[in-house]
Parts: structure tokens; sequence; C-alpha cells
């Protein structure tokens, strides 16, 4: 068994904070979730499903009320389970640097937020050829300024709780979003369905004083609570486990 293989074996996920269903483009309902987060022993789930501002597949805000009362009847029938209503948020380049209002924050219990394809503002075009091709009609180097730009100030302007899956989907400075992570209290996610962040970049942002979480952002129930192979990244990446807040050793 590989080293890294073996060592993750010797943790479990505590709680998952980044999961998607049917309110935005997951295949599973809330009750889904929580009844999978329950069968893997998780203590606590959260339920943060794409922003609103997304093109195709972003929740609708008045369909709130209607995952509040799918979370009350879910953690009624599944009590061991704490269920948090989030949402991921999608990073803009224009103030507020998130597509979730001031107003709208209220709504939910955790904020997430990333860069992700299909948003209006954001530099989808070229971070799609860069993504895509590794080509970009322009300086690579000027598109990783206006991405880390845009995260930076999506992290000053918001309180947001987790940094989702940085690096991925265009160029990035890993080492200046991880300084500003550290600046605002940001916990930075190794995301389970995504590569990122990779090993090299946990190596890069461990050089700050900030909590790592993993996230499966399971977009079918059964990824739900998934942690492991971001858990070996961590390892092979020279991070101590206990910097990472949502595992514990068994």
């Amino acid at each position: 068994m590989d080293k890294y293989d073996k060592k993750a074996s010797e943790y479990r996920m505590i709680y998952d904070y980044h999961t998607h269903t049917v309110y935005s483009h997951g295949k599973g309902s809330i009750e889904d979730n929580v009844r999978v987060a329950a069968s893997k022993g998780l203590k606590a789930i959260a339920i943060t499903d794409h922003g609103p501002g997304h093109l195709t597949y972003g929740i609708k805000m008045s369909e709130v009320s209607k995952m509040r009362d799918d979370i009350a009847r879910a953690g009624a029938l599944y009590p061991q389970v704490k269920v948090l209503l989030g949402v991921e948020a999608n990073t803009l380049r224009v103030p507020p640097y998130i597509d979730v209002t001031e107003e709208d924050k209220e709504k939910f219990d955790i904020l997430l937020a990333g860069y992700h394809f299909g948003i209006m503002k954001a530099g989808m075009v070229p971070n799609y050829i860069s993504n895509h091709t590794g080509l970009f009609r322009g300086s690579k180097s000027s598109l990783m300024v206006q991405n880390t730009d845009m995260i930076l100030n999506a992290l000053y302007e918001n309180n947001i709780d987790v940094l989702t899956h940085p690096g991925d989907k265009g160029p990035f400075d890993i080492y200046d979003i991880a300084r500003a992570c550290e600046d605002t209290g940001t916990m930075v996610e190794i995301n389970a369905k995504h590569k990122h962040l990779t090993v090299d970049e946990i190596k890069i942002a461990a050089k700050f004083d900030i909590r790592f979480i993993i996230g499966s952002d399971a977009h079918v129930p059964e990824k739900v609570g998934d942690f492991k192979e971001p858990l070996m990244r961590a390892l092979e990446a020279g991070l101590e486990p206990e910097r990472i807040v949502n595992i514990e050793r068994i």
C-alpha cells in the first residue's frame, strides 16, 4: 500500500462543508446528501449549491426557503447530523466581487466562494481558453494578475468562510491568495473533485498561518464525505494533518 494511502487510512472526516444538490447541478436531494453523511458517520454537512450568478445552474434565491424546509425534514430524519445551509458563491471581477449580495448573505449559515466558468464579469473566456488549450490571447502573466486580484478583492470585501479549489480553471498566484486568506481568516479548501490545491500549491499555502479544510464537492450523494485522496495530497506535500480542520485520527 502506498505510504500516503496507508497514512490517510488512519483518519476520518468529521464534517463536509461542500456538497451540491438538485438545487444547482447536483444529482441528489438534500435528504440524499444528509442520509449519506449519516451513513459515513459525519457529524455535520453543509448544502452549498452554486451562487445565483451562474448562467446555467445557479440557485434561485426564491427557493432558499424551500431549501430550509428540506433541511428541517432531513434533520428530523437524521438528528445525528447537523445540517447547514450554505452557498458556493462565484467570484467576480467587479464589486461586490461575489454573486451573493450583502442582504442575501444573511440567508445562509456558511459562505463558500470560488472561481467557476459560466459567470459573467469573471474572465470566463480567457480562463476557459487557458485552461482547455494551454493558450491565451495575450499575456498569461497578465491573466494571472487579473485572476488573483479578483480573488483578493473577494476575500477582502466579503466575509468568506471557505475559499474553494483555489488554482482551478485558470492561472492564479497561490502565494498571494494564501497570504490574503491568512489576513482574513479564510479557510482554504483541498478539493476532492478537482485537483486543486495541488501538492505544489499546498506546499506554498502551508507557509502561511491558515486553516485547511477538505471538501468533497460532491455532485452525487455517494461522493459526500470523500476525503482520502485530498488528504493523500496534503500528506505528500508535508502538511501536518492537524492543520486540516475537518479530519481526525481514528
